[in-house]
């Protein structure tokens, strides 16, 4: 019983171990983005640059401006594609539904109908066969 107590609290000790270099790993590589950040941002704020976006059109800024532009503008590239496909597999949802529930429609009216030309009234011709003997 000795030995499980020890095993058990050995393999705790491995797990708090992991979860300690995997939280240690987790901060050195954020510090390490947040000091690129800083340089790039440092190194790029003071470089002009000229960028065309429309004819007889040159505007003059930062590379980190124009960087920085760019992936908002990405990012809201994005979002409007992902709402665009929604909404387009949407309409194909809402179709393909409206188609089936015109079939189920069409099949439940065909249904009523083919009751309808069973059912005959009490005092009706015929023998029960479908032909009427004249």
């Amino acid at each position: 019983m000795h030995s499980l107590v020890l095993a058990l609290t050995r393999k705790d000790r491995m797990n708090e171990l992991w979860l300690s270099i995997k939280a240690w790993t987790q901060r050195i590589l954020l510090a390490a983005l947040v000091i690129y950040a800083g340089l790039y941002v440092y190194k790029n704020s003071g470089t002009p640059v000229k960028f065309w976006f429309w004819f007889n059109r040159e505007d003059s800024t930062s590379v980190f401006f124009l960087t920085s532009g760019a992936f908002f503008a990405g990012i809201i590239f994005t979002i409007l594609a992902g709402t665009a496909l929604k909404t387009l597999k949407q309409i194909r949802d809402l179709r393909s539904r409206g188609r089936q529930e015109k079939i189920e429609r069409d099949l439940n009216e065909m249904k009523t109908k083919a009751a309808m030309l069973q059912t005959r009234p009490a005092g009706g011709l015929g023998d029960g066969t479908g032909t009427t003997n004249q």
